[in-house]
């Protein structure tokens, strides 16, 4: 295993470095928020303050050494303040997804026993206090915004204003022992306690350290040429292990800035705006952009939709070979550069990427199609594969070597091996601490000798040494006549198409597959209101004859490729339905970050996939749902299921 290099001039805590990045960088801006339409900014000088002030603020509330804060909420820079705020103390900060519902946060504040709450709003407060008698250890709750708040009881709730008042009036007592409480974290520090998305069971609290936020941080950063120059825009949950790498781990060691958009609904347009060198989206988003401009290309005149479609096509021959700084003919040059002045440039800057210098994706595998345009746009996008475990990094695609297919080669300092069953290890100074008041889980994941157990299934490619991930090890399996059975592979071919958002295949112990299909609502949606297609649901939109005709288009198109493939040509999918709603985190049908629960799915839906392997034509059904202001209710429908063509295997035929 190799030896994390010390950390430089003690700089073995975030703290620390925010106190580095207040001398080195202190003029430069470090946080910048959207608000009321205007953008504010604070240099590192500035952080470091408003930081110090809530720390005292804290101390002077009675924070302990040990304590649990959790913090609630989208991205705001006083939030992640907060975090800091929490660790100068000695305190273990833990984010919560800001969509959760307040029974699904009882369990992560009653189990981390959470004694200080900092919420974002009213909404956050609420949901708190609606779950409060299950919380005897909460004692202080903290709110940014005031809107809402005057007639609360504030005996135990106090304004995030408020409580940096009371810091900076106590300074001259409460300074010496914040100093002294900063002074006392090391490497070995707990950092900060993220839980897993629970995709089997209830969330773990992930214990990771010091060192293996900032190791993790400092290799990657070394990787990718990283540095104060930087930007980011921060619009991922806080609570996801990839937003507090990028905006506080990264942030923190290179001294880069961290933008925070207005809202979700103001974040493409931020995107523009921030224009950031550093990115990272799952492949929805990038999914969701390019359905994005393929629908505004159909709506635009003829002459542009000639120009685009011709330039896309040289950028598709030329434009990733140029990016990798391979040999391309004079002549394709010249092309390219005449794209970039009348395609790829005005692209890429309505699309936020103009100054983007490194894009990655992870959390799935995106479709090559999708990733191939990008790349052919000259956006140097690729794929990461890590977990929460891990501190994120556990490979990563080399620039000059980015491929679709795999998820690039050990990170540095990463040590990676298969197990005999075709599971992925790996060890790192990223790797997790423990799981908290989980030791079972603990000594099953990683064991004496530091090695993780991801759950993934994989294989290293011959010759390049590029990891291929195939499945979650547990969802592999055989289907009745022995051959392979791995169904996120194939419901990843299937949502490489536009018109599909999520699918879901059965099929293990079975002679044959079937599948559940969620429609895009705004793809399909737009395809609607372009031919005159009248819908007034999802559901109304998902029976309709004509998507059902389209999706089982892209259905066989697949199973067409699948029969090329020895490996999975049994996972053909044979019968399909559209499901008559959306699958939804607050049904439990999905985790908060969006990856799906399939013993979930199959005990809700199992009349729905009993009707598909029975050869029925249709399925009556009802189920019920949780509306956007908590109310349950109940959906009925009729279902169309429809028979797939199914395609030789040719492997076996050969």
């Amino acid at each position: 295993m190799l030896t994390p290099i010390a950390p430089s001039g003690g700089l073995d805590s975030i703290p620390k470095l925010l106190a580095r990045n207040a001398v080195e960088f202190g003029n430069r801006p470090a946080s910048r928020e959207k608000e009321f339409g205007i953008w504010q900014s604070w240099t590192w000088a500035e952080v470091n303050e408003e930081t110090r002030a809530l720390a005292m603020g804290l101390l002077a509330r009675g924070l302990e050494v040990g304590d649990y804060v959790a913090i609630i909420g989208n991205n705001r820079p006083a939030l992640y303040w907060s975090m800091v705020a929490a660790q100068m103390c000695g305190a273990v900060p833990v984010p919560l997804y800001q969509d959760a519902v307040a029974e699904e946060m009882a369990y992560v504040l009653e189990h981390c026993a959470a004694r200080f709450v900092i919420a974002e709003d009213q909404e956050q407060v609420d949901k708190v206090m609606e779950i409060a008698d299950k919380l005897p250890v909460l004692q202080q709750m903290v709110y940014l915004d005031p809107r809402g708040m005057r007639k609360y009881d504030h005996t135990a709730l106090h304004s995030y204003a408020d409580v940096q008042a009371e810091g900076r009036a106590g300074r001259e007592r409460l300074e010496p022992f914040l100093n002294q409480r900063i002074a006392a974290l090391n490497y070995d520090s707990t950092c900060v306690m993220l839980y897993t998305s629970g995709t089997t069971g209830r969330p773990k609290g992930v214990v990771l350290s010091n060192r293996n936020i900032i190791e993790a941080s400092r290799t990657s950063s070394e990787f990718d040429h990283l540095n104060a120059g930087d930007s980011v825009l921060a619009y991922l949950p806080m609570a996801w292990v990839g937003d507090f790498i990028f905006s506080i781990g990264q942030c923190y060691w290179n001294g880069f800035c961290v933008a925070c958009p207005e809202s979700q609904e103001t974040m493409q347009a931020d995107l523009r705006e921030i224009g950031p060198s550093y990115f990272f989206a799952p492949p929805r988003f990038f999914e969701g952009l390019l359905t994005t401009v393929m629908i505004r290309m159909e709506d635009a005149s003829k002459t542009k939709q000639r120009m685009f479609h011709y330039f896309l096509d040289v950028a598709k021959r030329v434009g990733g070979r140029l990016l990798d700084g391979k040999s391309v003919g004079m002549m394709d040059r010249l092309k390219y550069r005449l794209g970039e002045l009348l395609v790829y440039g005005p692209l890429k800057n309505r699309l936020g990427m103009t100054r983007l210098r490194i894009g990655y994706t992870a959390g799935e595998a995106i479709g090559p199609e999708i990733f191939e345009f990008y790349r052919s746009l000259g956006v140097n996008l690729k794929q990461l594969y890590g977990q929460t475990e891990a501190s994120v990094y556990v490979t990563l695609q080399p620039d000059g070597e980015v491929r679709a297919d795999t998820v690039g080669v050990p990170a540095p300092g990463v040590e990676i091996r298969i197990g005999e069953t075709g599971e992925v290890f790996y060890r790192s100074a990223g790797s997790f601490v423990e799981y908290y008041k989980n030791p079972e889980s603990t000594a099953s994941t990683k064991d004496a000798e530091g090695w993780v157990a991801t759950g993934d299934a994989g294989y290293f490619e011959e010759g390049s040494g590029h990891l291929k991930i195939i499945d979650r090890a547990k969802d592999v399996g055989k289907m009745a006549d022995g051959s392979l059975f791995a169904p996120k592979f194939v419901e990843n071919k299937l949502k490489f198409y536009p018109n599909i958002l999520e699918a879901v295949l059965f099929g293990a112990g079975r002679d044959h597959c079937v599948a559940f299909i969620n429609i895009d609502l705004n793809a399909v949606g737009n395809w609607a209101e372009r031919n005159n297609v009248g819908y007034a649901s999802y559901q109304e939109l998902a029976g309709h004859p004509q998507v059902l005709d389209t999706v089982q288009g892209h259905v066989e198109e697949v199973n067409a490729s699948l029969a090329d493939d020895p490996m999975l040509n049994g996972c053909q999918v044979h019968r399909f339905l559209i499901l008559h709603k959306e699958l939804d985190p607050d049904d439990g049908e999905m985790t908060r970050t969006r990856k799906v629960r399939r013993k979930v799915i199959e005990d809700k839906f199992a009349d729905l996939i009993a009707a598909l392997y029975s050869g029925v034509p249709e399925i009556s059904t009802r189920t019920e749902v949780t509306y956007e202001d908590g109310r349950k209710g109940a959906i009925s429908a009729t279902l169309e299921i429809r028979d797939a063509r199914v395609f030789e295997r040719k492997a076996e035929a050969a």
